[in-house]
């Protein structure tokens, strides 16, 4: 039976292999801490957190998050560690609550692999604390038990660490904020929760073999139902922010998906099938299968790496098991011992390569059955649905950025997919120093490649957008960009000419800033009918190559402004930049820059994925060679917006 702790009580552990898994109201880090015989930590070497997620018998996750599983191996921790502690804090500086008594009351659960709980304890109490020590497990006269404690420090994870003997305390707990912060501005933002009996269906020809791995990667928060789609029309309302819904999408449960492949023979895995997930349309089930693809193969490559993981450690293990005895040291014992322990290690580690390499053929085969179904907003530039591409009435519901993939298949391509309208700004990182494929090219060349990614990303949402509701600015201070932004200016679909030098710069901000400001006061006064009538309600988005060239201090302050406010009433920022160009401008332009989806004009791994973690690989989308499948795109939609009379 599981046991449900109160504050204090403590239970003894029937096994030493466990998952800790961490329920919270809103996101948090989740941590834990190494403790000697007296409970101190002896340095930061032993801290697991998210700059460091993993030590010997110990991992956790890299990025704040509302639901959160740790991995621990009891049996792998050094001799001299007697006591775990698990930590959680709420992340400083990205906008949630400062204080645990605004949220629900965190509830941790102690279980074995296999899911069965051990203990559970909810966190119940806590008011100004903006970090808590949750659970601690401990070595009790050679067996380990766990202890609920749940003790709140209101000056957060510096006071937390500190009360454990750490010295320097203040300094790390500011470095694993910095962290959390890095994470959730490289991080792909999550798609809407599914709906409860929304969860894929996937087609499986049996539960997957969990092999030798410690535990599961990190869970996403529970599910709740599929937001609808956006539509483009901003309508203020009263008292509140621009409703984007779109007024004849349903908000009840989407139906269910459409019916699947015949059952697979008994071994056998079945014919996966393009659209198998909830939803109202096919593109909105597209949508969803594409971000549980994701998942799967973010979790399974966690599976894997775990197993790896582990099957070294242990092999570590028995070498010094073995080995600490000087009689082992010589002769064929040693050399036995080695043999073992490595035969052991590349059995586990076989397995896991077995599992994932199911997991994986699957994956495989589903994307191959996907990639052609997909609508434009959602294909690659190679995709034959652009050539027969008619601008559409109503907006889709996301677009596609380019594609991810990890190093165990590189082949297996994932597309990046972000919700319409965009709730954040793109920047284009156009620097050298930003990877190494990047230093291997030229500095012109990689500012050319960055600019035309900008450009195919502003036609391809000039596309999706119903005729006249998009409109594109360009900032090009010193008409560099003048190749790369040809198609869009022969066609003839920008808002106007590449604005050049100080005063083109300052004059397409402060149209846009006039536009948000007016909408804003709009919104708060309840009334839109006050709205100029020159006023263009429509998403804008401004597209700024250079920067900071010809940016004053006004205008950087006004561009800060566009990318914090803009998004929610339908500006969004396109930046093309390489940060060391604006290091004369030292920390004030940080926010900026975390504010922004960075991406980049060549593969480069930096991109995270809200469930564990990966460093995914980002390919940029690229038109076929020879292809002129931009300049048709482009000329569809002038002809639209002719049509519309636009």
């Amino acid at each position: 039976m599981t046991a449900e702790l109160v504050r204090g009580q403590n239970h003894t552990l029937p096994q030493t292999r466990l998952e800790i898994r961490v329920s919270a109201g809103s996101p948090v880090v989740a941590g834990a801490t190494l403790g000697d015989e007296n409970g101190v930590v002896r340095g930061p070497e032993w801290i697991a957190h998210p700059g460091s997620p993993q030590l010997p018998g110990l991992e956790v996750s890299q990025q704040a998050a509302a639901g959160h599983r740790l991995a621990v191996d009891l049996e792998a921790l050094p001799e001299t560690v007697h006591r775990v502690t698990v930590l959680l804090a709420l992340p400083v500086g990205v906008g949630g609550p400062t204080r645990f008594g605004t949220t629900a009351a965190p509830f941790v659960a102690v279980t074995g692999l296999d899911g069965t709980e051990i203990a559970t304890f909810t966190l119940t109490g806590l008011d100004t604390e903006s970090a808590v020590t949750a659970l601690e497990l401990y070595r009790r006269q050679g067996a380990w038990k766990v202890r609920a404690v749940g003790q709140g420090y209101a000056a957060g994870l510096a006071e937390m660490l500190a009360d454990q003997g750490l010295a320097g305390a203040a300094e790390l707990a500011a470095s694993i904020q910095e962290a959390v912060a890095r994470s959730l501005a490289r991080s792909v933002a999550p798609p809407p929760p599914r709906t409860p009996e929304g969860d894929r269906v996937r087609h499986a020809s049996g539960p997957a073999d969990p092999g030798p791995a410690p535990a599961a990667p990190p869970q996403p928060p529970a599910a709740t139902p599929v937001q609808p789609a956006a539509d483009p029309g901003p309508t203020p309302t009263a008292g509140g922010p621009i409703d984007y819904a779109h007024p004849r999408r349903q908000h009840a449960a989407p139906p269910t998906p459409p019916p699947a492949a015949p059952p697979a023979q008994p071994g056998q895995a079945a014919q996966p099938v393009a659209g198998d997930a909830t939803g109202w349309s096919m593109d909105e089930r597209l949508y969803n299968q594409i971000w549980g693809m994701f998942e799967d193969l973010a979790r399974a490559a966690a599976a894997y790496r775990s197993a790896v993981d582990f099957a070294d450690s242990r092999m570590d293990q028995e070498l010094d098991r073995s080995l600490s005895d000087p009689r082992n040291r010589i002769g064929g014992a040693g050399d036995r011992a080695r043999e073992e322990a490595r035969a052991k290690r590349d059995e586990l580690t076989a397995r896991a390569r077995e599992v994932l390499d199911r997991d994986l053929a699957q994956l495989a085969a589903e994307a191959a059955v996907v990639e052609p179904a997909l609508p434009a907003a959602y294909a690659g530039w190679d995709n034959p649905v652009w050539h027969a591409h008619r601008v559409p009435m109503e907006l889709p519901m996301a677009l596609r950025l380019g594609d991810l993939h990890l190093p165990e298949r590189t082949g297996l391509r994932i597309p990046l997919l972000v919700r319409l309208p965009l709730e954040r700004g793109i920047w284009v990182d156009s620097g050298r120093t930003a990877s190494e494929a990047a230093a291997l090219t030229d500095s012109d060349r990689l500012r050319h490649l960055a600019m035309e990614t900008a450009v195919l990303h502003a036609a391809r949402l000039l596309a999706v957008y119903p005729p006249g509701e998009f409109s594109v600015h360009v900032i090009d201070p010193a008409g560099s960009a003048a190749g790369p932004l040809a198609p869009l200016v022969d066609a003839g679909v920008l808002a106007g000419p590449p604005a050049a030098g100080p005063q083109g710069v300052a004059s397409v901000l402060a149209h846009l800033t006039r536009r948000v400001d007016l909408v804003q006061m709009a919104v708060r006064a309840g009334a839109a009918d006050s709205l100029p009538p020159d006023l263009d309600t429509g998403e804008q988005l401004l597209v700024v190559n250079d920067f900071p060239h010809g940016f004053d201090d006004r205008a950087v302050t006004q561009l800060r402004y566009l990318a914090d406010e803009g998004p929610a009433v339908g500006v969004h920022l396109l930046m093309v930049a390489d940060r060391e160009d604006a290091n004369a401008y030292g920390p004030v332009l940080d926010p900026l820059w975390r504010s922004l989806l960075r991406i980049t004009p060549v593969a480069d791994s930096h991109l995270a994925d809200p469930w564990v973690g990966h460093a995914w690989t980002y390919e940029p989308p690229v038109t076929p060679p020879g292809s002129r499948v931009l300049e048709q795109v482009l000329a569809a939609v002038a002809a639209a917006r002719k049509a519309a009379g636009r």
